[in-house]
């Protein structure tokens, strides 16, 4: 071939083959075609694609079509385009196969995966900076100085009375700003309540929960006793000789669904009965779609009930902003293990964050991200009508994530497929309690708030290719 005729093929582009064919009309065809191409090997990195009309002509499509197409996945990450150049194949690193990490556990730095969908984390891309950067200049231009000084490990007095307003409104809690103590999230919250001694074991726990949260507590020296789950909840009436309960009673983490209100009431009566402790894990409780607002089962016993909770969810985990609602005896053994030189959370941040709640930022957000959030559980739920109707979807109710129920003994391999589809996900038997004699149930932990927006259809798609075929689950 002489230097002419490659100069001429440079500036069109290579011929591709391309089979149109699937759901969701031409655009999504050659979205799927393009990237099953460069995931093949196929089209190799650096492989200049033809020009708009070009395909277009060659596909029988409209050309804004091949535009649409391509623009997506430059987005992605499969494609890169500069004026002058055209489009071109990236120059990628192949999707990680390692995909799925023991939850609760760090991150590793190694490449990321193509499509996150593990649990556990917002949208980052929509944390409200403006509206944060105002209430973060508002707070210190009026602080005083003692701001600047040795703080008061109970937390800024005016995040406790904000938290103190808007947890009565929002949540039913029962509380005043003496019984709150801020931390810097949940881990925070039980190292200082456990490792501390302020609160000892047995601790029952959810048979399906973060190992995270069992491996720190068995750090604390504290034994966990698995309580079996039902569509009711926890089986808060086999509690015998524990001494507390730990519970998600708003939204099971990671199954789904509330808290029975009979199982409610009777955890609280086991608690006066035996003297213990209920601790009440609010982690995503602002976040409710189909159903009326669970409040908090504090609210049915302040002197019983220690309440959790934290910014992770709503706003960002980045904050490391948490906050105990304690029972008034257990204040001052809490701010004594917390100590007057302990690393509390950031005072400045506090102060935003107090602001952020007072001036209304807060419920904006919140209300904006319930409608984000609504919209994207709705569209994971079509597509997997569509394309997977044989796989049942639940705890979709409320949260920032789904439980895709598979046949039983699926599960491994379908862990496995969304791996090689480069999604990262959570398979449903990494967070059963080792000791549990609950029957196993085979699914995937789905969070679907984590990809930003222009890449979540892409992920959904590479989710539904890694399902197994076969009947409905029962």
């Amino acid at each position: 071939m002489t230097d002419s005729w490659v100069n001429v093929a440079e500036r069109i582009g290579a011929d591709l083959h391309l089979e149109l064919s699937g759901p969701g009309g031409r655009r999504a065809a050659l979205i799927r075609a393009l990237r099953e191409a460069v995931r093949s090997g196929r089209l190799a990195p650096g492989t200049l694609l033809p020009p708009y009309r070009s395909l277009a002509a060659d596909l029988g499509i409209a050309r804004n079509t091949v535009a649409d197409a391509y623009t997506e996945l430059v987005a992605e990450g499969w494609l890169t385009a500069r004026q002058g150049s055209g489009t071109r194949v990236a120059d990628r690193a192949e999707p990680v196969r390692r995909a799925v990490r023991a939850p609760g556990r760090a991150r590793a730095r190694t490449r990321g995966p193509l499509h996150d969908l593990r649990q556990g984390t917002p949208d980052a891309s929509e944390f409200p900076r403006t509206a944060w950067l105002a209430s973060y200049r508002r707070a210190l231009q009026k602080a005083p100085n003692e701001v600047f000084g040795p703080g008061d490990p109970a937390g800024r007095i005016e995040l406790r009375e904000a938290l103190a307003e808007y947890l009565a409104r929002a949540r039913g809690v029962r509380t005043e700003p003496g019984r709150i103590v801020v931390c810097s999230g949940f881990a925070h919250a039980l190292r200082l309540l456990f490792g501390g001694g302020v609160l000892r074991g047995p601790l029952g726990v959810e048979a399906y929960g973060l190992g995270f949260h069992r491996g720190l507590l068995a750090g604390a020296g504290v034994r966990t006793v698995p309580l079996p789950l039902d569509e009711h909840g926890a089986r808060v009436d086999l509690l015998e000789r524990e001494r507390a309960v730990l519970l998600t009673p708003a939204h099971q983490f990671p199954t789904g669904g509330p808290l029975h209100a009979a199982r409610r009431s009777a955890v609280v009566d086991w608690a006066r009965a035996r003297g213990g402790v209920v601790l009440e894990d609010d982690y995503d409780g602002e976040f409710r779609y189909d159903r009326k607002p669970v409040g908090a089962v504090q609210g049915l016993d302040p002197e019983r009930v220690v309440y959790l909770g934290s910014v992770s969810k709503s706003l960002s985990p980045a904050l490391r902003l948490g906050w105990m609602v304690l029972p008034e005896r257990l204040v001052e053994e809490v701010l004594a293990v917390k100590g007057d030189r302990e690393a509390w959370a950031s005072v400045p941040d506090q102060l935003a964050l107090a602001d952020f709640l007072s001036c209304g930022s807060y419920d904006r957000h919140v209300r904006r991200m319930r409608q984000r959030y609504r919209g994207r559980r709705d569209r994971l739920v079509a597509a997997l009508a569509a394309q997977a109707p044989h796989i049942e979807v639940t705890g979709v109710a409320a949260g920032l994530h789904a439980v895709l129920r598979l046949p039983p003994g699926t599960e491994p391999t379908a862990v496995k497929g969304a791996a090689w589809q480069g999604v990262a996900l959570d398979g449903l038997s990494a967070f059963r309690h080792p000791e549990t004699d609950m029957v196993s149930m085979d699914g995937l932990v789905v969070g679907y708030a984590t990809p930003p927006e222009h890449a979540y259809e892409a992920a959904l798609e590479a989710l539904c290719g890694a399902l197994p075929a076969g009947e409905p689950a029962e």
